[in-house]
């Protein structure tokens, strides 16, 4: 049976103080005695009392909470979580993780009908993470991480993806490969388009036409990019590498080549981005770009309270480096 919510009444109750004293001792004023303080505050432990956030922000008009939307909790958000917690911590700030758990239906637009159940009274700003649009009306400081737009009139932060993807096709160029397939992204984000621009970039540098046969969408999902490695790899003339462009994708094709009997990196070299923890962990360990995936969350909750807090932000959109790292899912042609 569920516990009735414990409320201040009932602190004050306990106490043998008003109501009005409980108030003073939760917001920290004058005019309580200090062995007043001491009872009223061992009772709030004692009971669990935590105060309303509708409550709390109806009273100040801050709540000292940051959303964090997502439209799905997946390897990139859950790692990108990680790093808004380090933001978070010492600075006052709580955070809330909304998400729909990616229904098919919230795809575009999502973080409209996120923020408006949010707006106004439960969180001070919002960090968006891949929206799908960033024309959104809030009323509260927003920072977009990885939009799918690219950069806007919101502060955003995201990483190099036209870099990452050029360097990603100039490794397994340097091995002596030159059918390389791309497994691209969701065609709707912005990095997924800058990671096949860097790709086709890449070969026309080192004058290999692009096999229009070898660009496949992955979508950023397994499902979707293992039907589409089967296709790559069992057609009459299957490529020796692959380019993912995230590594979900990337270890979703080492395990469609390995039941097809294709030895990684032996028979099919593949190359992934992201560099999630999974990316290490997988056999063979992927070589991947790895983007700061934790570093982009902290710099977007680190934005959003100076935001917040009205303070200046010397950077309203910031591109942060990508790098290869080679592993053992690569190697010579």
């Amino acid at each position: 049976m569920q516990q009735p919510r414990v409320t201040i009444r009932d602190v004050a109750e306990h106490a043998g103080v008003s109501v009005a004293t409980v108030s003073k001792v939760i917001n920290q004023r004058y005019g309580v005695a200090a062995d007043t303080m001491a009872r009223v505050q061992a009772v709030i432990d004692e009971l669990g009392y935590e105060a309303s956030l509708v409550a709390q922000s109806l009273r100040n008009h801050r709540t000292n909470v940051i959303g964090i939307l997502v439209a799905d909790l997946e390897p990139f958000s859950t790692e990108l979580l990680k790093g808004a917690a380090d933001a978070i911590r010492g600075s006052g700030f709580e955070l809330v993780v909304y998400s729909a758990g990616g229904r098919t239906g919230d795809v575009v637009g999502w973080e409209r009908r996120y923020l408006s159940r949010l707006s106004g009274t439960l969180v001070d700003g919002a960090v968006l993470v891949t929206p799908t649009v960033v024309d959104v009306n809030y009323g509260a400081p927003v920072v977009a991480v990885d939009p799918h737009t690219g950069t806007s009139g919101f502060p955003t932060v995201d990483a190099d993806s036209l870099r990452g993807a050029r360097l990603a096709t100039e490794h397994l160029l340097s091995l002596g490969h030159r059918r390389i397939a791309m497994l691209g992204g969701r065609p709707d984000l912005e990095s997924a388009k800058l990671r096949e621009q860097g790709y086709r970039e890449a070969l026309a540098a080192a004058g290999v036409p692009v096999e229009e046969s070898l660009v496949r969408v992955g979508g950023y999902d397994a499902d979707l990019s293992a039907l589409a490695a089967h296709e790559l790899l069992t057609g009459p003339q299957r490529p020796t590498a692959v380019f993912a462009a995230n590594d979900v994708t990337a270890i979703a094709t080492i395990e469609v080549a390995t039941d097809l009997g294709l030895r990684v990196p032996t028979d099919l070299s593949v190359v992934g981005f992201d560099n999630i923890p999974e990316s290490a962990l997988c056999v063979p360990q992927l070589t991947t770009i790895n983007q700061p995936i934790r570093t982009m969350g902290e710099h977007a909750v680190e934005m959003l309270i100076r935001l917040i807090r009205g303070e200046p932000v010397e950077r309203t959109h910031l591109t942060l480096a990508t790098e290869l790292v080679v592993r053992s899912s690569t190697t010579r042609a």
